[in-house]
């Protein structure tokens, strides 16, 4: 039984994984993690994984029907919106190809840089007021973002996985049926349930380290709140310790992204020789460093506002997937200390 990994335009895959899907015999899945941070894995997923995600999701949700694919069909989350329709019995609606469905009761998965986007967009505003659900995911979403789409009309519900979970396992704070959900020395979240993955395709030892006692070890930091809800801090190296500060990379750009003339925001730390690591920052909009500094200041601790600030004018630079590239803006930080 040969795995199978989706690779191709759209409906390629589409046709890839409705074979899958029609031969129950079939090998496993293989998606490929983003390599947002580091070299990308080959994650191997059971056809019962897969299918545990689609059921659980169903369920959560309260419905079925048709689903929109606006992501890379070779990454989880859009290999899980093709096989969500099939599953279902709809034909997976192409956005690249057929654009937004005219009728109402379907879904769609974004990130959240797309959805900040086209809620710029009326066109595709009223498109979304359409959908039954947007499933919001892949990586940090602000308050404020959440809260346009709400004014807006749109429905979101907020997802948190990874393609070791077979996706989205934890919605709006609160786990799938059957997936366990807890959170371990120094924050790491771990995740148990009948969705995690077999293996990392050839890299045993990176499997062992993530597979611990039947729980995925996730590099994500979190903490369960009074209302039981699993609230996702950012990954466990985002927190920037700069001057002997522990700095939380994520709460800064969340700060940044409610400036009035910043659209987008992302925050690192750089290696720096005076402070051990630098906070930088990674905009789009019309600010400078004082002003970056300043505002952060006013709700956070000084020590925490960027050292440094990158400013884009149009967009920042996007993994295929929609998140943000960040080994491509750190570049520029390395090309600019080499000039």
């Amino acid at each position: 039984m040969a795995d199978l990994t989706p690779e191709g335009a759209p409906a390629d895959v589409v046709e890839q994984l409705r074979g899958w899907l029609a031969d129950a015999g079939a090998g496993r899945l293989v998606v490929a993690t983003s390599g947002s941070t580091g070299a990308p894995k080959r994650v191997a997923l059971s056809r019962d994984a897969v299918l545990a995600s689609v059921t659980a999701s169903a369920r959560r949700l309260g419905a079925t029907g048709p689903w929109v694919l606006a992501l890379p069909p070779t990454y989880v989350a859009g290999v899980q919106v093709v096989v969500r329709s099939l599953v279902a019995g709809h034909e997976p609606v192409l956005l690249e190809r057929d654009g937004w469905p005219a009728g109402e009761g379907w879904f769609v998965s974004l990130v959240p840089t797309q959805l900040g986007r086209l809620l710029d967009d009326a066109a595709a505003v009223a498109a979304l007021c359409r959908a039954h659900t947007v499933l919001l995911g892949g990586g940090p979403i602000d308050p404020g973002l959440r809260r346009r789409a709400g004014e807006a009309g749109v429905r979101v519900v907020a997802t948190y996985g990874a393609a070791e979970t077979a996706g989205g396992c934890v919605y709006d704070g609160l786990p799938l049926d059957g997936v366990a959900v807890a959170v371990g020395d120094g924050g790491r979240i771990r995740i148990g349930g009948p969705t995690l993955f077999d293996e990392y395709v050839d890299d045993p030892v990176l499997t062992a380290q993530a597979l611990v006692d039947g729980w995925y070890l996730t590099s994500d930091a979190g903490r369960i709140d009074e209302d039981g809800r699993l609230v996702v801090l950012g990954r466990v190296d985002d927190v920037v310790v700069s001057g002997g500060v522990n700095v939380p990379a994520v709460a800064v750009a969340a700060r940044l992204r409610d400036h009035p003339a910043i659209f987008e925001a992302e925050v690192f730390g750089v290696p720096d020789d005076e402070w051990g690591n630098r906070v930088v920052a990674f905009v789009v909009g019309s600010v400078t460093l004082p002003e970056v500094r300043d505002w952060v200041a006013a709700v956070h601790p000084r020590s925490w506002a960027p050292r440094e600030v990158f400013v884009y004018d149009e967009a920042l630079p996007l993994l295929p997937n929609g998140k943000p590239d960040r080994r491509a803006m750190l570049a520029e930080v390395a090309e600019w200390e080499d000039e």
